[in-house]
């Protein structure tokens, strides 16, 4: 791509969103003397007693986790969506109200505490995806259920209460707001081009290679071009599909290299345990032509410069748009320099 954008301001396009971001790589060059956060290395044990999600002890309402050797999956002690929420609508003018139902569950991804998806084997994320997988569908059936979202967050920084591995579903009976911005934006592409946005997105991205990280048979790791965290990425399908439940058997493994091998690279950057949300978007839930959905998993990371300097989305980005210093290619670079040095394929 030509220096210019590697060298002066500019926005970016994101066409699943429909918004932009400013992206200024002259500024990365700026001395830091701002906030740092504390970098935390410590080893944690195999098993904590004071954890509530370690197998076998007790959690905050009083239940006692069962024995676990693999996954393990339960409803949210502290929902924040309830399931037999009361049906009501508020419409006074320009105040605005209506209910909202939903189930939230917590998946454990290993019963050893001192691991994360990056410590974990590419056959035990592959069991964590297909119960992601066993739980959309299961959610799906559910009448009052429109959405399903599968995340995680990893690390202080990011608000993570408890350092076990583990993520969450939140499932809902609407659209959430950034979910509702990718299904105008890929319904509208589709319509035009009757493919999905972001398999022409791949087609360019793979004949360019300027943001690749990785890629196995199945799927595609990259920093998008529209990334606004500085070493965010995006695990994506090579195929189409909707969500995650048309993911065949064959190439769930293929999906948990992905995560492996991005996550261990994070891990690599700072030499840390490297700070992250993490979300799959996927078609709603709901029975209706969902064909111009194309399933990617996002990570965010906030990290800057090092494992102490954190990106602030503050000021500007609150007040104006999103804004980033490094470059996507920029960041690209150096996660794929250390992918080709960490991680060779075995299941391409």
């Amino acid at each position: 791509m030509e220096t210019d954008i590697q060298n002066y301001s500019h926005k970016r396009y994101n066409p699943l969103t429909g918004e932009w971001v400013l992206v200024s790589p002259h500024r990365a060059k700026r001395p830091w003397q701002g906030q740092e956060e504390e970098a935390v290395s410590q080893e944690r044990p195999k098993h904590d007693e004071t954890c509530y999600l370690c197998a076998g002890n007790k959690r905050a309402n009083g239940e006692v986790n069962p024995n676990y050797e693999d996954v393990f999956v339960f409803v949210n002690d502290f929902s924040a969506l309830q399931k037999d929420s009361k049906t009501f609508n508020i419409n006074e003018g320009l105040l605005k109200a209506e209910s909202e139902q939903g189930i939230c569950k917590v998946i454990c991804f290993s019963p050893d505490h001192s691991k994360s998806l990056a410590q974990m084997t590419v056959k035990g994320i592959q069991k964590v995806i297909q119960v992601w997988q066993n739980e959309f569908i299961t959610l799906s059936k559910q009448e009052t259920i429109e959405y399903v979202q599968i995340f995680e967050n990893k690390g202080a920084v990011m608000g993570c209460s408890n350092p076990h591995p583990h993520g969450q579903i939140w499932s809902q009976s609407s659209l959430p707001n950034e979910v509702l911005k990718k299904d105008k934006q890929q319904l509208a592409y589709y319509k035009q081009q009757e493919k999905t946005l972001l398999q022409d997105y791949l087609k360019q991205e793979l004949k360019l290679k300027e943001r690749i990280v990785f890629e196995n048979r199945a799927f595609v790791v990259l920093i998008p071009f529209w990334a606004v965290w500085p070493y965010e990425a995006m695990i994506v399908p090579k195929t189409p599909q909707r969500d995650i439940s048309e993911l065949p058997a064959e190439e769930t493994i293929l999906f948990a290299e992905a995560i492996s091998v991005l996550t261990k690279v994070y891990d690599k950057l700072f030499n840390i345990s490297f700070p992250y949300s993490s979300g799959i978007h996927q078609a709603p839930t709901i029975k209706k032509n969902n064909d111009h959905w194309h399933w990617h998993m996002s990570f965010y990371p906030p990290l800057l410069r090092s494992a102490t300097v954190k990106k602030f989305m503050v000021g500007y980005e609150m007040f104006g748009m999103a804004q980033r210093d490094i470059t996507a290619e920029t960041a690209a670079q150096t996660l794929k320099h250390l992918a080709d040095n960490l991680y060779t394929t075995k299941y391409a």
